[in-house]
């Protein structure tokens, strides 16, 4: 069984930055990728940004520029550092493992998410 564990959300600023991290368990994780999703109130759950354990990255148009994602495989983690924060970042986020690309449908496991608050 896969388990997804999310950490570092909070209240920050617009303009400001936070750091998001994701660790997995469970047997072959490394064997998918591995990636982020928000959803906002009243809104749809929406791909952010994915890596493969190879290193391959991959992310949404909206965060080109402001988030970048990391990954360490010795300690199964996955980073997502989240700079020039706008109010419509507000979500939660939630870790995602699953085949590449890792579309919504590709998700075979979710992490319980972590609420990002940036006030304007």
């Amino acid at each position: 069984q896969v388990q997804l564990e999310e950490s570092g959300g909070g209240l920050v600023q617009a303009g400001g930055s936070l750091t998001l991290s994701c660790v997995a368990s469970g047997r072959f994780v490394h064997a998918y990728a591995i990636g982020w999703f928000r959803q906002a109130p009243g809104k749809e759950r929406d791909f952010v940004a994915a890596i493969n354990w190879t290193g391959e990255k991959w992310n949404a148009d909206s965060v080109k520029g402001r988030f970048a994602i990391s990954r360490d495989n010795a300690r199964n983690t996955v980073t997502l550092q989240m700079n020039n924060l706008r109010s419509e970042d507000t979500a939660t986020y939630f870790c995602a493992l699953g085949p590449k690309p890792l579309r919504r449908i590709d998700v075979n496991y979710w992490g319980k998410g972590t609420l990002v608050t940036v006030s304007s």
